[in-house]
């Protein structure tokens, strides 16, 4: 039995705006079942969530998980009481050397983990891109907006 699951693309359109997007990796993501099911049908939104290291429990180290927090998924409709919260931390899954190199680089000062893109494969399988960023100041935003509409009159013919 095959499974037809609709191509679900979940965009962060702040994000190429707000920040330089330095370095990009795919993760997996931890989540219960009514929240896939919620994602399948695109009731989530990774506008205003960011990504951070450890829960604060003391048995796991510094930069040993990592975290998205402030990501809405929607209520699934036909859930009943095991309903999910839909703003709670979930957890990302990344190799430990991916893991260790984004926590090297969030000491430093000015770079931020944040959400790029959620998917679903091939496989039905929940996935992110996050990059690691750097935020821009107001002038590098207003040379972003002047880069793109100066891009998109040369689609269009006008120069």
């Amino acid at each position: 039995m095959k499974r037809t699951t609709a191509n679900i693309k979940i965009k962060n359109k702040k994000a190429g705006y707000l920040f330089f997007l330095v370095d990009t990796f795919t993760a997996g993501i931890v989540l219960t079942g009514t929240e896939i099911k919620s994602i399948r049908e695109g009731k989530a939104s990774i506008n205003e969530a960011y990504c951070t290291f450890g829960e604060g429990n003391s048995k796991a180290e510094a930069g040993d998980e990592l975290f998205i927090r402030n990501m809405y998924i929607a209520e699934y409709g036909f859930g009943n009481h095991f309903n999910h919260e839909p703003r709670r931390p979930r957890k990302l899954l990344l190799t430990k050397r991916e893991l260790k190199k984004l926590h090297a680089k969030v000491k430093e000062k000015g770079f931020t983990i944040i959400p790029v893109l959620l998917y679903i494969n091939e496989k039905g399988i929940a996935k992110f891109d996050i990059s690691l960023a750097r935020g821009k100041k107001e002038f590098d935003k207003r040379e972003t907006i002047r880069q793109n509409c100066h891009e998109r009159e040369q689609r269009q013919g006008l120069f």
